[in-house]
Formats: structure tokens, C-alpha cells, sequence
């Protein structure tokens, strides 16, 4: 985390920072305005500990919900503005409306203004000075990356572009042979005679080695990398700087070695784990089919007038271990729509307007809450795709087929990060968040698909 001159938090850093600090700042505006004005409404004592639990609780989850700690929208002021307005919004309304577990509602009606305020002063207070201090180009990590030439814009675009702040500022060839006059000029080339005295002028945080090859590896760069890790510098392995920033495996890049991800979360044959997923799973899957069979009815008329054609619609689709099943959806295509190519794209003309509606607010879905009581899905998962896809794909995406080892769902780790796959391209970037959550499952991260699915709908961003 630190450097020689230089403060850098990565983002688990700034993500926890976010979380302590809101709790801080909230209840310390609330202890301020007790104490200084006698605020009766929020009051602190040992007797009522559990208020600001459940105060702070409420704020995390919403805030998870209207991304408040997602950290491109903590780094925008406007952004910071809306997520956060919609956070407090939502807490102090859900916070009121509990008061088993928080204090009763005051006689004085403007309590309840002042306390919205205070709670919404507070947090943006914090908010705008974590941009000013903590989202700044002063907290800049400056990185030297050891690959081939050819990987580097890459690498480079990669790595910059999930973390703005992880600044890639040279390069040492690992290339057995390199050219002299390279007209390669994205960022600096070091000589591999001169790297320790680079990043020791430079303030460089950390070393990232992400060629393959071992004979660009000479003994005086190796020597040099020994002194540099005896100094106390950090070096290490793209792969794993790859997948904590970017949340996703890097299959593109590490070709046949993917053994070295082996084994899998332990969640995924933890037996405590899928009964309690699987139960948690058909009380969801019974509120979604009734909420399904409220909706027919609208459905079928907005079906005859925007649709016309059949209300439902069922397609093999692949599921676990490679065992083909039937999925349920309400149609949203016109008839034949398969003749047209694989991919649904952003404003494919093949999607009824109605059809568009329903695919926006995801209620095209809940049919599919059908497929998870028969256990042919779960909640959360790859999302199934159809066999002739699967085969088509498998054979240009390595390890494709890796994602049949768990149940695909109804939402995903794919689906709240990535946009609707329209290409091969589009569908390796989702292959890589399936096997990011196949490796990481657990409730933890359950949670987080969880929320995310739920701003999703929120905000109608389905496709």
C-alpha cells in the first residue's frame, strides 16, 4: 500500500474506507446534533445499541442497491449526488417504517426532515472529500509491467482501464531478441541493465512480470528482480493482478495453464452451502411465480396488441454437467427469430416492441422460476446457453464448457457486470466473469449479485 513517497490504496482499500467512513461520519452527525441541539428523535444509549446498527445496516445494503460503493460512481461528483440521494432516500423511508427496530416516530413531524438531512449532509460531507483526497491523481501506483513486446497495449489498456490510479509508466522487453529502434512508444521501454535504478527514480510500487516466456528472463534481470524483492518492492503475477482488479479470470491469457486456478471454490460441494442456497432458492422461486401469475394477465393483453403471437416460449438450452433442458421465457421475439444469427444485439429488429419492454424490466425472466423448482437452474449462475451455441463457441473459447460444472441461473456475476453478449469477443469477456464467480462462490458474493440484479431492475437496465 505504500510507497516511497506516495500513498495508493487498492480497491479493496477504498471500498472498505468508504464503508467505515459512512458509518463514522453518520453517526457522528447525529451524536453532534443530540449533543448540540438535543435532537430527541435519535438519541444514544446503551439500552438502544441496536439503532444505529440497524441504521448503518440499512445504508450498506441500499447503498450497495443504488451502487454508492461501486467505485467509478464514488469517483463522479454527479454520480455521487444521485447514488447517494437515492441511498438516504430509501433508508431513512425503510428506517421509519421499522420502528420495532429503531426509535418511534416523533410527535414533531420536522424531526424527521432534520434527520434526513442530517444523515444526507453527512454522507456527501464524506463522499466529496474522498474524491477530493482519496479518487486523486496524488494516490497514483506507478507500475513497470516484464512481457513481451506485442502484450503490452494490452496489458496495459487492461489493467488502466478497470483502475485509473494503476498507472503502468514502463515496460522491460522480455523478449529474447529485441529490436533496438522499436517504434513502440505507448509507454516507456526500460533496459533490462537498468531497471532497479528506474524504480528507485520513479517511485515505483510494484512490478508486475506477465511474460510467459522464461529465456527473456537473463540472469542480470533475474538478479535485479532479487535485489528489487530483498528492498522490499512488490512484484507479482499478472494473472492474480489481473483477476483482483478486473474480478474476472483471464483465460485469454493463460491459455493451457488453467490447472493453475484448480480447485474451485470449496462452496461448490459444500453441503450446508447448497441446502441453504437451494432453500433460499424455492422460497424466491414460489414469490416469482406468483408475481409471474399477477403479471399474466397484463401480459397477455399488452402480448395481443404489441407481441401477437404465443404468450410463452421454450429453448434447449445446456445446464450442469453438460445435460441439455427446456427453458420457460415470455416471447419477445417475433416468429423464426433464429434464422438471424446467434447473438441478440443492443437494437436487434428481431424483438417485438413489448418484447423490448419486457426484456428492459426483466420480466421476460420469471417463467424461469419454474426451471429452478424443477432444479434445472438456480438463482444465481452462468446464464444457459443453447447447445449448438455451446459447441460453436467451445470451439473457438478454451474452456468454455468449464462453466457447466455448477447449475447456470436465472442472474449471474456476467450478467450485473457486462452487457448482453452480441460477439464470439463480447461472450469470452462474460466466460471470464462466469469463472471468476465458479472460483470465488459464496453467500458473500451471492449478496453482491444480489443487490446489483436488483439495481439492474431498478434502473432498467436489462437487454
Amino acid at each position: 500500500m505504500f510507497t516511497k513517497n506516495k500513498i495508493h490504496f487498492e480497491i479493496s482499500e477504498r471500498k472498505v474506507l468508504l464503508h467505515a467512513f459512512d458509518a463514522i461520519f453518520v453517526l457522528l452527525a447525529l451524536y453532534l446534533l443530540s449533543l448540540l441541539f438535543n435532537f430527541q428523535y435519535f438519541q444514544f444509549s446503551i439500552a438502544n445499541y441496536y439503532w444505529e446498527i440497524v441504521l448503518i445496516a440499512y445504508i450498506y445494503i441500499f447503498g450497495s442497491i443504488f451502487e454508492m460503493y461501486n467505485l467509478q460512481v464514488a469517483s463522479n461528483q454527479f454520480q455521487i449526488l444521485k447514488s447517494t440521494i437515492f441511498t438516504v432516500t430509501t433508508t431513512v423511508l425503510v428506517y421509519l417504517l421499522t420502528p420495532i427496530l429503531s426509535p418511534e416516530l416523533p410527535k414533531n413531524r420536522i424531526a424527521i426532515i432534520i434527520f434526513y438531512f442530517a444523515v444526507l449532509f453527512a454522507l456527501l460531507s464524506w463522499r466529496y472529500i474522498y474524491v477530493y483526497f482519496l479518487a486523486s491523481h496524488r494516490f497514483v501506483q506507478n507500475v513497470i509491467l516484464i512481457c513481451d513486446e506485442n502484450q503490452v497495449e494490452d496489458l496495459v489498456l487492461g489493467l488502466e482501464s478497470v483502475d485509473p490510479h494503476y498507472k503502468i509508466i514502463g515496460f522491460v522487453s522480455s523478449d529474447s531478441v529485441s529490436e533496438d529502434d522499436s517504434d513502440f512508444h505507448y509507454v516507456k521501454e526500460i533496459k533490462k541493465d537498468e531497471l532497479e535504478i528506474f524504480v528507485s527514480k520513479n517511485n515505483v510500487s510494484e512490478i508486475v512480470i506477465a511474460s510467459q516466456k522464461t529465456d527473456g528472463i537473463t540472469a542480470d534481470l533475474y538478479q535485479q528482480l532479487l535485489h528489487l524483492l530483498e528492498s522490499g518492492n512488490i512484484i507479482r503475477e499478472y494473472t492474480q493482478v489481473y483477476e483482483s482488479k478486473t474480478q474476472r479470470i483471464p483465460v485469454h491469457y493463460i491459455a493451457r495453464d488453467f490447472y493453475r486456478f484448480f480447485p474451485f471454490s470449496r462452496s461448490n460441494n459444500n453441503k450446508l452451502y447448497l441446502s441453504l442456497i437451494r432453500l433460499i432458492e424455492f422460497l424466491l422461486s414460489f414469490i416469482g411465480l406468483v408475481t409471474c401469475m399477477v403479471f399474466i394477465p397484463f401480459i397477455f393483453i399488452g402480448n395481443l396488441v404489441g407481441n401477437k403471437g404465443s404468450l410463452f416460449y421454450t429453448q434447449d438450452r445446456v445446464g450442469k454437467n453438460g445435460v441439455v433442458f427446456e427453458i420457460y421465457k415470455f416471447r419477445t421475439m417475433v416468429k423464426n427469430s433464429d434464422v438471424n444469427g446467434p447473438f441478440a444485439t443492443s437494437n436487434d429488429k428481431r424483438v417485438t416492441p413489448f418484447g423490448k419492454f419486457m426484456r428492459k424490466s426483466r420480466i421476460d425472466e420469471l417463467p424461469q422460476f419454474f426451471n429452478i423448482i424443477k432444479g434445472d437452474m438456480g438463482v444465481i449462475g452462468p446464464r444457459p446457453e443453447r447447445p449448438y451455441f455451446v459447441n460453436e463457441i467451445a470451439r473457438i473459447m478454451p474452456f468454455y464448457e468449464t462453466r457447466h460444472v455448477i447449475k447456470p441461473g436465472l442472474t449471474g456475476w456476467a450478467q450485473v457486470n457486462y452487457s448482453y453478449g452480441e460477439s464470439i469477443d463480447e461472450s469470452l469477456i462474460k466466460l471470464q466473469y462466469d469463472l471468476y464467480y465458479i472460483k470465488h462462490r459464496s453467500i458473500f458474493l451471492d449478496l453482491s449479485i444480489t443487490f446489483k440484479t436488483i439495481t439492474t431492475v431498478l434502473f432498467y437496465r436489462g437487454q
